[in-house]
């Protein structure tokens, strides 16, 4: 409780009060015996301030005066006397009556609704409707010029003669003697609500157009205009009131020689105003001022200096009530918003010392508390290094929370930390687009939301690690925590794979790969084994290709296979990382990694770098070299021949590597297949031929080397490509020949071939006369008859002869049929020109450009297009 009004005896009159009505510092009084008073009051009473008679019309009427009301808009005075209803002038000297009502003849009861409006103009409108209770009828009546109207003769018939009439918006509300209260809808049927109770008489109070006050003995209900309550709980009186009024915020109520103060928010009793004697009428003035009357005295009664009540209602934590005074009061609206924001910073602290955490967190993000000060309630949270961000009042005293409370408590703080978060992210990235000033420093706010965001990041993780760590990780990958302490607090949560995401976003690479290998060979942790450092150097990318090549040494020696995937996983970082630099750190230190490497490279990757592919035969060269010692077991020597067919096949089919580097790092005493293939490759045909032949003594070995070397050439020749072998490419056949009928060991000589193992071979006459039947359209017969003996009867060679012969028959009917068409097409292109140089255009002075509309001058150049127009040749492009 505390103290909202104070009251003043202002007047004792000899004549017996009947009715009174206020309105500004004006108060008017109307007797029993038909007296009308007018008093100005004071807004404070003192010596120099006190109760002045305005007017005193003593015989106003013969009658008691039942009922007065005004209407200030209009300067009229509205009195219920004898029955009947009068508007008088407020301003004449004796009230002179304006006019009666005579239909109101009878009448026992009216009620004022006065509405203002204000149009776009600023034109103030003011709309005064009457309802006047007539016996068991009410007739409704509105201003308009210097009368009131009927509402089109409207009247409605009730079930009883009422005793209390209001009316809201549009709607009445009515009650009747020891019955029940009733709602009438202007535009719907009535509604009857409860009964009066034990009490008789009706009680109703406006509170605005749309809700208002019913009396049900000694409670009040609060009701809104369909007829349901507003609240559930109602205002409990010590005993049932003998008049009420509204003033927002309180409900005052007579009740016997008291004046009880009550809210309606938590229908809490503010405070009980004695020694009123025999009050019995009551009315509000104006905000902050109620006028209380007795039969011969009256009070007035005006509210407290707001401040001060505001002050005591904090001090009781009546948050809500201190709200509404505020609103209420005269302050400016800057400091109205000032005071709102105070009030409400402490309500919310109230709640959440009293562990309404989720409503405390509502209220703190309604009002953009500053979330370090959200923080602050919970010490155990606050980041030490980020204690310059201190606020200026010193933190109050806090509850200590435990168990169930500390977490509903960091379950709500995360909510609220959550949204302001949201809001603060999207808000740095339109700051990210001004983040550099004149001088290049970063914009002063860019730097405030990243700090802030800082300190709710670091917040957020000590929270998820004592409420939902699964929250943890995700948080993580976008985070802006504060790295010092985010590492401490997971370290003594012992969260090492999320350290881990910590360290690569912080960008500590090698923190977090020293991290990964210390926990690899452990046991009982989390990150035991490889697969994550795996992972983690395989997203850093080529800017950190030193990081990856000093970590990627452990795990290839504890895991070879799974290890090599650091440099040939099918990632977009991976393929991109530096391969010549991965090369040579394998070949230093992992050697027997670097033929799966190469591997990778050249078949999956398909890179034509000839330095991976010289490199590839090499180590495939070694392999093949190593394993043929007699100390080989046969598995190895199996591997071997594996190796050795695929370094064949590789040398057949690579275009990339350089033959002539391969070439001389090549044995001359082993590997003769695969350096026959390089001497192909070099266009060197009767070198690699004459290993085939004398050296190996593989005839169909040297025969499909022919073949492949013929398929090649021909295949550039259609392409019109030049040949790239063009040593003797055309003659390969004519020079296995030459080989079989005068085998030497020149060619084998110039190969490179070591001497010592030269062998004799035997001349092989039969074999290159199968060879002339068999492959006649693919040799030159003016060469090959030159290296024939004499002694070969022609009969042997007359397939050979008839198949040349046909050969060159049939080219030169295509070399003839060819010529016949170049020169058609040669015919019809000269037709082609001559029938456009005989086309001409006549171009005079007359003529004009159907583009600009413009002459053609002496100096204009023009253009024709296909379908005759003539433009100017700036035109053509504007010519639709």
């Amino acid at each position: 409780m505390h103290d909202a009004y104070e009251e003043t005896s202002i007047l004792n009159i000899t004549v017996q009060i009947e009715s009174m009505a206020a309105y500004d510092d004006n108060l008017l009084i109307g007797t029993r015996e038909g007296h009308l008073l007018m008093y100005n009051v004071p807004v404070v009473f003192d010596d120099s301030h006190k109760l002045e008679l305005l007017r005193h019309s003593k015989n106003f009427n013969k009658k008691r005066i039942n009922q007065i009301d005004v209407v200030p808009e209009y300067n009229l005075l509205i009195i219920l006397t004898d029955n009947i209803v009068c508007i008088h002038d407020l301003n004449s000297p004796n009230f002179q009556q304006i006019c009666q009502l005579p239909k109101t003849r009878g009448a026992t009861l009216f009620t004022l609704e006065i509405q203002s409006t204000e149009s776009l103009t600023g034109e103030k409108n003011t709309v005064v409707r009457l309802c006047v209770a007539v016996k068991r009828k009410l007739q409704l009546y509105y201003w308009k010029g210097k009368k009131f109207e009927e509402f089109n003769n409207f009247e409605l018939t009730v079930p009883d003669i009422p005793r209390q009439l209001s009316w809201c918006g549009e709607t009445l509300i009515l009650g009747f003697r020891g019955l029940s209260y009733t709602i009438f809808d202007l535009n719907d049927k009535p509604k009857e609500l409860f009964p009066t109770g034990k009490s008789p008489e009706p009680s109703i109070t406006k509170l605005s157009d749309s809700s208002f006050v019913l009396g049900k003995d000694s409670q009040s209900f609060i009701m809104d205009t369909k007829g349901e309550l507003v609240q559930h709980n109602p205002v409990k009186w010590s005993d049932a009131p003998n008049a009420i009024a509204w003033d927002d915020p309180y409900l005052l109520g007579i009740v016997h020689d008291r004046l009880e103060v009550y809210t309606l928010e938590g229908c809490l009793h503010i405070q009980t105003i004695k020694d009123l004697n025999k009050a019995r009428l009551i009315y509000r003035c104006k905000q902050g001022r109620v006028f209380v009357a007795s039969i011969s005295q009256i009070w007035c009664i005006n509210a407290i200096d707001v401040t001060l009540q505001i002050r005591t209602l904090l001090e009781q934590n009546q948050f809500q009530l201190a709200l509404k005074l505020t609103n209420l009061s005269d302050i400016t609206d800057e400091e109205k918003v000032k005071q709102t924001y105070k009030i409400q910073t402490l309500y919310a602290h109230h709640l959440f010392y009293n562990k309404r955490f989720q409503e405390a967190m509502d209220l703190f993000l309604k009002l953009g508390t500053d979330p370090y000060e959200v923080i602050r309630l919970f010490p155990d949270l606050v980041t030490p290094s980020t204690n310059t961000h201190e606020l200026n009042e010193p933190a109050p005293s806090l509850p200590k929370l435990q168990d169930h409370d500390l977490e509903k408590g960091l379950r709500a703080l995360i909510v609220f930390l959550t949204e302001v978060r949201h809001k603060l992210m999207a808000k740095d990235k339109e700051l990210n687009k001004e983040k550099n000033g004149v001088n290049g420093e970063k914009n002063l706010t860019a730097v405030a939301t990243e700090q802030l965001l800082k300190i709710i990041d670091t917040t957020l993780l000590k929270c998820y690690l004592q409420t939902t760590d699964a929250l943890v990780a995700p948080l993580l990958r976008l985070n802006h925590c504060h790295l010092a302490e985010a590492e401490k607090t997971l370290l003594m949560h012992q969260k090492y794979p999320e350290l881990i995401i910590l360290y690569q976003t912080k960008g500590q690479h090698k923190k977090a790969l020293e991290l990964l290998e210390k926990h690899a060979k452990e046991n009982d942790s989390s990150l035991k084994g490889t697969e994550r450092t795996i992972q983690y150097l395989q997203h850093l990318g080529k800017d950190h290709m030193d990081l990856i090549l000093k970590f990627a040494g452990w795990v290839l020696t504890e895991d070879p296979e799974q290890g090599l995937r650091i440099f040939m996983e099918d990632i977009q970082e991976v393929e991109h990382l530096p391969r010549p630099k991965i090369l040579d750190y394998l070949l230093r230190f992992h050697k027997d990694l670097v033929i799966q490497y190469l591997e990778h490279v050249v078949h999956v990757w398909e890179d034509t770098n000839p330095l991976f592919h010289n490199v590839l035969i090499h180590q495939y060269k070694e392999k093949c070299l190593a394993s043929m010692n007699a100390n080989a077991t046969p598995a190895e020597k199996e591997i071997s021949q594996h190796i050795r067919q695929k370094l064949q096949q590789f040398l057949e089919k690579s275009t990339h590597y350089t033959p002539e580097t391969i070439l001389v790092h090549f044995p001359f005493d082993s590997l003769f297949e695969e350096r026959a293939i390089i001497l192909g490759r070099l266009g060197r045909h009767q070198q690699a031929i004459s290993i085939y032949v004398s050296l190996l003594n593989d005839i169909p070995r040297a025969i499909q080397y022919c073949q492949n070397v013929y398929i090649r050439y021909q295949n550039q020749d259609r392409t019109l490509e030049k040949p790239k072998q063009t040593d003797n490419a055309d003659e390969v056949y004519v020079l296995l020949i030459q080989q079989l009928l005068k085998p030497d060991n020149e060619g084998i000589l110039m190969a490179g071939c070591n001497p010592e193992i030269q062998r004799t071979t035997q001349p092989d006459l039969e074999m290159a006369l199968r060879l002339l039947e068999e492959h006649a359209s693919k040799i030159n017969p003016m060469k090959v008859l030159e290296v024939l003996p004499d002694s070969v009867p022609i009969g042997r060679i007359k397939h050979f002869l008839e198949v040349s012969l046909q050969n060159n028959l049939n080219a030169r009917r295509r070399t003839q049929v060819l010529k016949g068409l170049l020169y058609a097409e040669h015919l019809q292109v000269q037709e082609q020109r001559m029938h456009y140089e005989s086309q001409s255009v006549l171009m005079t002075e007359f003529n004009i450009c159907p583009v600009c509309k413009k002459r053609f001058g002496n100096q204009s150049a023009f253009a024709r297009y296909p379908n005759g127009d003539i433009v100017h040749y700036s035109c053509q492009d504007r010519k639709g």
